[in-house]
């Protein structure tokens, strides 16, 4: 019974640790353009397992912080030859529709989506 018990909780923790480094996904923000007080671009880097879709959402800032353009981006999977570190990290920008002048513009995180929903 013990034994049974060590093998199941054994198991349970490769789960765990497998389905959470398969699951990860990274940013770095690269740098944003604000082409005028309606539009703002952003570029970023996303690091994941080639074959996985991933979300980022994305925002855009005025001079106090306050939120006035955001939106999510799908980020497909992507073959070996894409980007670098064998297809994990690959480049992206997007265009922010703002309400006003943004003075910045940064991932807020990124994530990916459950397969079932």
């Amino acid at each position: 019974m013990l034994i049974a018990a060590l093998a199941v909780g054994i198991a349970f923790l490769v789960w765990v640790s497998t389905s959470a480094a398969t699951s990860s996904v990274s940013f770095k923000d690269i740098g944003y353009n604000t082409r005028d007080a309606t539009l703002t671009e952003i570029d970023f880097q996303v690091t994941k397992d080639p074959a996985a879709d991933a979300k980022c959402a994305v925002k855009a800032m005025d001079s106090k912080f306050a939120i006035v353009g955001w939106k999510v981006v799908d980020i497909a999977p992507n073959g070996a030859d894409a980007g670098t570190d064998g297809g994990h990290t690959t480049g992206h920008s997007t265009q922010l529709r703002t309400e006003s002048q943004a003075v910045s513009a940064v991932v807020d995180s990124c994530w990916i989506p459950d397969a079932g929903k």
